[in-house]
């Protein structure tokens, strides 16, 4: 199949920063062939091809989510804004009760479409599975980005060890009833896990034409023991996966190192057992120090940045100019549905465009809209390790775009192309999104599944759900005041930095 797009202007995002006023994008099965602002090919022939007139319209890479958890797609709107430790009771309860493949399948397809419909071309999914993973559940997952269209990255985000072990103060907290319970065994241990992946590995990765990969993930370096670390390092070298690690997201992670790490934050954790390398992407980084991001520059490490979630869950604010002062790659996430309530990456790039504006007095260091584009499209890319390039608007990358009708409010009248992307475009002047070559949405329709049907089964899934969940939700309830006690101690701690806005404890 052949594409042509012709009179449209380009946002190549090549490393020059160019851009065409008027060009031609021709795209040949799933890849970007000619970019051409002069000659441009001659007229279509053959019933497998298509031209379209891009006057008016922008064409620029598709939008790279570059952290997202589908596990909880269907909660969007569930909870209040709660510390992570606090939230993550409820959003991911120990005793919830396990969801069947086709409601997993509904749940991963919603998020999809939501993406695919705002111009997302590209997710790194790093889901959990509550109470663990299982092949049927992987497949559910994979099979829905598969049938959306859409480039995922998968990673299998769970812990295997117990509660208590992954968090401060905790044990002296507990009564012994519920101190028992946060000590034991993870369900599933090291093998289990490494057993999933080899599914994961032989059923998935490069499947689809090799739109769809796998990644590891160890969710953060404090939920999971040594070894399991260790062996996922392992299967990310030898593979060249990205490696996912949330690493210092809360003030109290930054406490755990103290308390439980012999004084060591736990990015100097991580490079201390030889896992910190470009491979790591490290979500959030909030309440880094001056040495973690100095080791983290050296390592070539990625910074997943989510600023919504950060402000939803109040962790704080990541030191954006002093990350990218080290030349640090940073990429930007929605992370999951329950702590950002929608998956829009145009929302994403204007928060992370402002929230760093109140960090310092200096406006000479607050992002440029530039920057943002950067970090939200170029910094995608690097944190996916696509063996296709991708990225970029250039002969050779992989066709993954969009193209923006320039004749909308946000653009009207379009005095400057990079900021009224980042601050004004909401994508809703998404016109189209192409995936691998494929057109998976046009004109608000994605053309890959009944929508609508989709949206119904949603909601009966979501009914079920309800009840089933029910006890699961009490019983968080019951934990409840000893979290809250756990995090108001850490956050009474002087760690010698302060990631909150104002500075107040």
């Amino acid at each position: 199949m052949k594409t042509i797009i012709r009179n449209v202007r380009v946002l190549t995002m090549d490393p020059q920063g160019t851009e065409h006023a008027r060009a031609t994008v021709a795209v040949q099965d799933d890849v970007i062939t000619v970019v051409d602002p002069g000659n441009a090919p001659g007229a279509a022939v053959g019933s497998d091809v298509r031209e379209i007139d891009g006057a008016g319209h922008l064409v620029m890479p598709g939008l790279v989510n570059a952290h997202f958890h589908s596990s909880v797609n269907h909660l969007k709107g569930s909870l209040d804004s709660l510390p992570l430790e606090l939230f993550m009771l409820y959003e991911s309860p120990a005793d919830g009760a396990v969801m069947d493949p086709r409601a997993v399948y509904v749940r991963t397809m919603l998020g999809a479409l939501e993406m695919l419909k705002s111009g997302v071309t590209a997710v790194l999914d790093d889901a959990f599975f509550v109470p663990a993973p299982s092949p049927a559940s992987i497949d559910a997952v994979m099979q829905a980005y598969a049938d959306s269209g859409i480039r995922a990255t998968l990673a299998l985000d769970q812990p295997n060890v117990a509660e208590i072990d992954k968090l401060p103060f905790l044990k002296d907290l507990l009564p012994p009833a519920l101190r028992a319970r946060a000590a034991a065994p993870a369900v599933m241990d090291s093998d289990g896990l490494l057993g999933c992946y080899q599914h994961l590995l032989k059923r998935w990765h490069g499947a689809a034409g090799g739109r769809l990969r796998a990644a590891v993930s160890c969710s953060a370096p404090q939920r999971v023991t040594h070894d399991y670390f260790q062996a996922l390092d392992d299967l990310s070298r030898r593979h060249d996966l990205p490696f996912y690690v949330h690493v210092l997201e809360t003030k109290l992670q930054r406490v755990f190192g103290e308390e439980r790490l012999d004084g060591r934050s736990l990015i100097r954790y991580v490079r201390d057992a030889g896992f910190l390398s470009e491979r790591l992407n490290i979500i959030h980084g909030v309440w880094l120090d001056e040495h973690d991001m100095d080791l983290i520059a050296e390592a070539s490490a990625v910074i997943a940045h989510n600023p919504i979630c950060n402000l939803r869950l109040g962790s704080g604010v990541m030191p954006f100019r002093a990350l990218r002062a080290r030349g640090i790659p940073i990429c930007l996430g929605s992370d999951e549905a329950i702590a950002d309530d929608s998956i829009n990456m145009w929302a994403v790039a204007k928060l992370a465009g402002l929230i760093h504006n109140i960090t310092t007095v200096d406006y000479q260091q607050w992002p440029k809209a530039t920057e943002i584009l950067d970090c939200l499209l170029r910094g995608g890319a690097r944190a996916m390790r696509s063996p296709v390039p991708i990225g970029q608007i250039a002969a050779g990358h992989q066709a993954d775009l969009i193209m923006v009708d320039l004749d909308t409010l946000a653009f009207t009248p379009l005095n400057d192309l990079h900021r009224q992307l980042v601050y004004c475009e909401s994508g809703s002047s998404v016109r189209m999104t192409m995936v691998a070559g494929r057109i998976v949405c046009e004109n608000g329709q994605v053309n890959t599944i009944d929508e609508r049907a989709l949206r119904a089964e949603a909601r009966e899934h979501a009914e079920r759900r309800r009840a089933a969940d029910a006890p699961a939700l009490q019983t968080a309830a019951q934990w409840l005041p000893y979290y809250r006690e756990m995090y108001l101690k850490a956050a009474g701690r002087d760690v010698g930095l302060q990631r909150w806005a104002g500075g107040a404890q």
